[in-house]
């Protein structure tokens, strides 16, 4: 009878891991490449404020400018906004705007 109890505990806590742990990601297909970024929003997408290109959130270079951040395709277009952040940022205001 202690070996059956034994068995149903483990088995109890193996559900539970694969239901709501590390093992969801296996149940749902997730484990395979790791592509996190498929079916991703818009919202996890930035806009390049120098050249208006797409950046994704895991890709490029990103900066903290007054709370917001900015999101770069380029090392090139993070030196020509750090040296002219007012000019980039006002475009962008102007937009949304």
């Amino acid at each position: 009878m202690d070996g059956l109890l034994t068995f149903l505990i483990f088995a109890a806590l193996f559900y539970f891991m694969m239901r709501v742990g590390c093992g969801s990601h296996m149940v749902h297909g997730h484990g395979a490449g790791h592509d996190h970024g498929a079916g991703r929003s818009d919202a996890d997408k930035h806009i390049d404020p120098v050249c208006g290109e797409v950046v994704p959130a895991s890709e490029g270079y990103g900066k903290m400018h007054s709370g917001h951040l900015y999101r770069f395709c380029s090392r090139q277009c993070l030196d020509a906004f750090d040296a002219e952040p007012e000019r980039y940022t006002s475009q962008q205001t102007e937009a949304v705007q």
